[in-house]
């Protein structure tokens, strides 16, 4: 489903580039060696968690953990947009998940717009004044619709959303994403809260073994019921032009079909195949980022 064209898509990636940069550069100020356990395995948690659809009730749609608030909240924002990066680009070249040329667009609505927008705009005012677990729930809601809206103006923009369907469209993106940034808030403030009675070493342990859990089990019982973007689309089908015409679309279809290895694996090696690559790339970011900390610390 290409919904996004390079007149978004472009853009959009060089925007997600240039602040993947600016996350990279800031999360060395208060990282360490010892806290690169729990950033792996938290950004393999959110992995894991995003295979989870449910689905909602009286809707026909589903939707899934996204995780942004979640990692803010255990990582720093900084290192959290690095992990939410991870994940998104290891579902889109290994996944077939969401498109090459959509990839700016998705790390901006689920990853930039959570990380560095509701969460220290949202969470962390609620969270200095001990309404951490209002703060979580809330900034969990604001991000989700923050990314909703931006998915219509991109859409918009990209000439496949007809300005007539823009209220309609947008109605729909957002009460359906109210619902699901409701369960995200709730999960994610129980996760935090647990966290809290936890050793960050057992915590690594137990995140690790969930994730396995999760990507290599319960994901086979996901719903399979379209998510909140698909349900909004196809409840304004008439209306929607799919962008999948011209030479950069047939480039990022061509490459992306000889990537997508992991879709011609066995549902549960797939699934524990994109966990641990996406566990490998964050140790390599972490890892990055801890010797350029420790360099500039030794000057």
């Amino acid at each position: 489903m290409v919904l996004f064209c390079p007149v978004t898509g472009i853009p959009m990636l060089a925007v997600a580039a240039v602040t993947a940069f600016y996350a990279f550069k800031k999360s060395k100020k208060n990282f360490s060696k010892d806290k690169i356990a729990l950033s792996v395995v938290a950004t393999g948690l959110v992995f894991a968690l995003q295979m989870i659809n449910f689905a909602i009730p009286s809707t026909g749609s589903s939707g899934h953990i996204v995780g942004g608030i979640l990692l803010s909240i255990l990582l720093g924002p900084y290192v959290a947009f690095l992990a939410m990066c991870s994940i998104l680009l290891v579902q889109s070249v290994f996944f077939a998940d969401g498109g090459l040329l959509a990839s700016g667009c998705n790390i901006f609505n689920m990853a930039f717009l959570a990380c560095l927008v509701a969460y220290p705009l949202v969470y962390k005012p609620l969270a200095d004044k001990n309404k951490a677990v209002w703060g979580t729930v809330l900034s969990s809601v604001v991000a989700l619709q923050l990314g909703s809206i931006a998915v219509v103006l991109e859409g918009f923009l990209s000439g496949s959303i007809a300005i007539s369907q823009i209220m309609n469209f947008t109605y729909l993106m957002q009460s359906i994403h109210f619902v699901i940034g409701i369960a995200e808030g709730l999960v994610t403030a129980g996760i935090v809260v647990f966290a809290k009675f936890v050793d960050s070493k057992k915590l690594s342990y137990l995140f690790g073994l969930i994730s396995l859990l999760l990507a290599g089990v319960i994901s086979q019982y996901a719903s399979q019921k379209p998510d909140g973007l698909e349900w909004s689309l196809l409840n304004i089908s008439e209306s929607v032009v799919m962008q999948t015409q011209g030479v950069l679309y047939n480039m990022a279809e061509s490459i992306q079909a000889k990537s997508s290895v992991f879709l011609n694996l066995p549902f549960t090696f797939g699934s524990i195949a994109g966990l641990l690559l996406v566990i490998v790339i964050m140790f390599s970011i972490c890892h990055l980022i801890n010797i350029k900390t420790v360099k500039e610390n030794a000057e």
